[in-house]
């Protein structure tokens, strides 16, 4: 199939440490297509890398909170209004009303790529006006989609319960890395990605000083609790083996990912997204090679029972966390987590995940003529 047509991709963050955009975008322009990745300016933003796909940010005067969604939907609908496309591409529900509302206005397809169970994350649940106005918005505009994914199947089953509408899966998995197996030179417990609520973070820092004096806590990302945690991290008896390294290029991040001893994954179920969700770093610890320990949720028991890479732990007491890290280092159960990161690591790859992609958008083309 002949596929130079154009997509414009659209998301609410400013497009420099979003992996699976920047997997999703480039895929699609090795399978033929124009891409176009659209997100915004934020404060803290860095020049944007050399990409295969074109890329632009737009400028809002607010920075977060209700007002930067309104401004932002403003100026994306306007965007995407006076801009040619032949698909549009909603990423999460912050930016599916002007993508909708604009792809009917122009008869053209607009694709749902739901990255989480956004009305179900723990800052909108928490503000019954918030979750009122997102649950109108996804009871809106995500049945009118074209075609749909989302990044695991327990989310897949809940959209087709709620809407009758079937979900694709395109799981958010790294491309294949060729790491050889190398014994950690420390032993470093690694949290990478969002500094946000329900993280389990503040109980990893509580857990610290129960753990050997030698095993340290690197923590990568930035987020809304940063400034907080960091606090807490400062307060702390072990402060002096937690650290704090903020945002990181996605290539610097690959790069600590393998210093690690251990990755860690302790979302708090909050929520139903957080219950439900599959988080990239699951599969980044995997293609390190690095044993991780996860929150017993849903799509993280899948993985495990298939690949037995991780320890999961049921509650996030400082108590079982220290259980965890602890079992690690009992018989060889470390060395055969470690051994069948290598086994999953070629299975749970971008390189096999991005042929459904390209699968999805030729099959928008064909139901959309």
């Amino acid at each position: 199939m002949g596929r130079s047509k154009k997509i414009i991709c659209t998301v609410i963050n400013d497009l420099t440490y979003d992996q699976r955009m920047h997997r999703i975008c480039s895929s699609l322009v090795e399978a033929g297509y124009e891409v176009l990745l659209l997100g915004r300016v934020k404060e803290k933003s860095i020049p944007l890398g050399e990409q295969s796909f074109q890329q632009k940010r737009i400028v809002c005067m607010s920075e977060s909170g209700m007002l930067m969604y309104m401004e932002f939907n403003i100026r994306l609908f306007l965007y995407l209004l006076f801009h040619k496309f032949d698909i549009v591409n909603a990423v999460d529900l912050d930016t599916i009303m002007p993508a909708a509302i604009v792809g009917k206005l122009k008869s053209k397809p607009m694709v749902y790529d739901a990255h989480e169970l956004f009305t179900e994350v723990p800052e909108i649940v928490s503000r019954p006006y918030l979750h009122n106005f997102w649950t109108w918005v996804e009871q809106k505009f995500v049945p009118i989609s074209t075609l749909s994914y989302t990044v695991g199947q327990s989310l897949a089953s809940i959209f087709y319960d709620r809407y009758e509408q079937t979900f694709s899966v395109i799981r958010n998995v790294p491309f294949r890395k060729e790491v050889i197996p190398t014994p950690a030179e420390e032993r470093i417990i690694l949290y990478q990605g969002a500094v946000n609520a329900g993280r389990g973070l503040r109980e990893m820092i509580a857990a610290m000083p129960l753990l050997d004096e030698d095993i340290k806590l690197w923590i990568i990302g930035d987020g809304d609790l940063y400034e907080e945690i960091k606090d807490l991290a400062l307060g702390s008896t072990a402060k002096q083996r937690i650290k704090m390294w903020g945002y990181m290029t996605p290539a610097e991040m690959q790069t600590f990912t393998q210093k690690a001893w251990i990755g860690i994954n302790l979302l708090e179920n909050t929520g139903l997204s957080y219950y439900y969700s599959l988080a990239n770093r699951t599969f980044d610890y995997i293609q390190a090679g690095v044993p991780a320990i996860h929150i017993n949720f849903p799509e993280y028991k899948a993985i495990n029972d298939k690949y037995q890479v991780a320890v999961l732990v049921d509650d996030l007491s400082p108590e079982a966390i220290v259980a965890a890290v602890v079992s690690l280092d009992e018989d060889t159960l470390y060395d055969r987590l470690k051994q069948n990161c290598e086994i999953a690591a070629a299975a749970l790859c971008w390189e096999k995940e991005k042929e459904k992609l390209v699968d999805i958008y030729d099959g928008v083309l064909v139901v959309s003529c």
